[in-house]
């Protein structure tokens, strides 16, 4: 293939490729290409992604990856939920199967990298073993899951929830997108329908674990010059929708030790809430990012403000003392400023720490590649958060360009998307040892 026939992104991506990391039948430009092709698909004018859930971006971009995983010789299938599933039969075939896999539906604009490069590089595991003539002991599954981001519906994790049997079939059936579809509509569209979504949880006994190659979408692996590294647990977030009731007022007509401001108390509050994750984990976050005041004027004393606290730890205990931190806090300050404060709980999502010793088998993967062990906390949901709530799971992490993600200047070296595949390939086969 020319220079000028490849895509964009396969050009890109070959232009600095260390070839001597082809090896064991992986295949740099396999890699490249198929990243690249995906890409082309729901290309924003900006050189992003569009395929949002249940989108035809996103079904066109499964129908591809379907006739690769069927010219590897998996067997293909789809569930009710959207899901798809490229089995390599085991040796074994009684056996439970590990999966590997992520997602390739995006974010309105989106990058080319994140949850793609999940699916690819378990998809090349099977190319490399194919070269190699080899048949692995246990079922290998490789997963693509519908609708992690949620962008249809301002949810996400559609298809690994599916899959799991967190269906929460009443709550979906009352979703509306922004055309105004339902959730049965744009299933109807896709192809799909409700009493297949019902239909989509996998018995647990026919899985063994499952293993996630997600990009890092943070700095971390960049600043320590590494290319890939392991995942300790991925953060369960809890948010807060906090109301601050004080008195609006004019002002220039009223005293400054006479007032009740709203947002003077919400300040404060949001000042104070960074400080207070460190008191209780290294791996604790939260975050006021999204506020409104009223009423808006530019001469009027705030009399409401509404925001919106995300909190999240990789650990159930420390993230809820963490909530309750918050909480104190905000009292505290309310009490201070003579304001009024309601607080109500959105969301509560139980955080997923990573089995020691999934991460010590990733470690000898590391190891055996030559690659220096570095581990930290995944801040941001993925599918294995879902399918981690009752299977083992590990997750790889890729190093992300100046962190961006959800952007289309998200990128990821093949360099590091081959070694990431090579840590990935080491690891499925120490699993076919026990």
């Amino acid at each position: 293939m020319t220079q000028e026939q490849r895509s964009f992104l396969e050009a890109k991506l070959l232009k600095d490729y260390q070839l001597e990391l082809d090896d064991e039948g992986v295949s740099g430009e396999r890699l490249a290409y198929r990243l690249g092709k995906i890409a082309e698909i729901g290309l924003t004018s900006e050189g992003g992604s569009y395929r949002i859930g249940f989108s035809k971006g996103e079904r066109q971009a499964k129908e591809l990856i379907k006739s690769w995983m069927r010219a590897a010789g998996l067997k293909v299938t789809e569930d009710g939920a959207g899901n798809v599933f490229g089995r390599l039969a085991g040796k074994q075939a009684h056996l439970p199967a590990i999966l590997s896999g992520s997602h390739v539906d995006s974010v309105p604009n989106g990058g080319h990298f994140d949850g793609v490069l999940g699916v690819l590089t378990a998809l090349e595991v099977v190319e490399a073993w194919k070269e190699s003539n080899f048949q692995p002991k246990k079922p290998f599954e490789v997963v693509i899951f519908t609708d992690e981001e949620g962008s249809r519906f301002n949810g996400g994790l559609t298809g690994s929830e599916g899959m799991m049997g967190n269906i929460k079939l009443e709550e979906r059936k009352q979703l509306k997108d922004q055309n105004g579809l339902s959730f049965q509509e744009v299933l109807e569209a896709d192809g799909l329908n409700i009493d297949g979504y019902v239909q989509s949880p996998r018995p647990l006994n026919e899985l063994e674990m499952f293993v996630e190659v997600h990009i890092e979408q943070g700095k971390q692996l960049e600043k320590a010059g590494l290319p890939c590294g392991i995942v300790t647990g991925i953060a369960g977030p809890c948010w807060l929708e906090i109301k601050f009731s004080g008195v609006a007022g004019h002002a220039g007509n009223t005293p400054m030790n006479d007032r009740q401001d709203a947002l003077v108390a919400a300040s404060q509050f949001v000042y104070e809430v960074s400080k207070l994750p460190k008191q209780v984990s290294e791996t604790a976050v939260a975050t006021v990012g999204k506020m409104f005041v009223h009423p808006n004027g530019a001469n009027v004393i705030p009399g409401e403000v509404q925001l919106y606290v995300d909190i999240r730890d990789i650990f159930e205990e420390t993230r809820n003392q963490l909530v309750d931190s918050v909480i104190s806090c905000l009292n505290e300050i309310a009490a201070q400023s003579q304001v009024k404060v309601k607080v109500k709980e959105l969301l509560r999502v139980r955080p997923v720490p990573i089995a020691s010793e999934m991460q010590e088998k990733l470690s000898h993967s590391l190891q055996a590649h030559g690659i220096k062990e570095m581990r930290l906390p995944s801040g941001a949901g993925h599918d294995a958060m879902i399918v981690g709530e009752k299977l083992p799971v590990a997750m790889l992490f890729v190093r992300s360009k100046d962190g961006i993600s959800h952007n289309p200047k998200e990128w990821t070296s093949l360099s590091d998307c081959v070694q990431a595949v090579h840590v990935l390939k080491h690891f499925v086969e120490q699993l076919q040892q026990k």
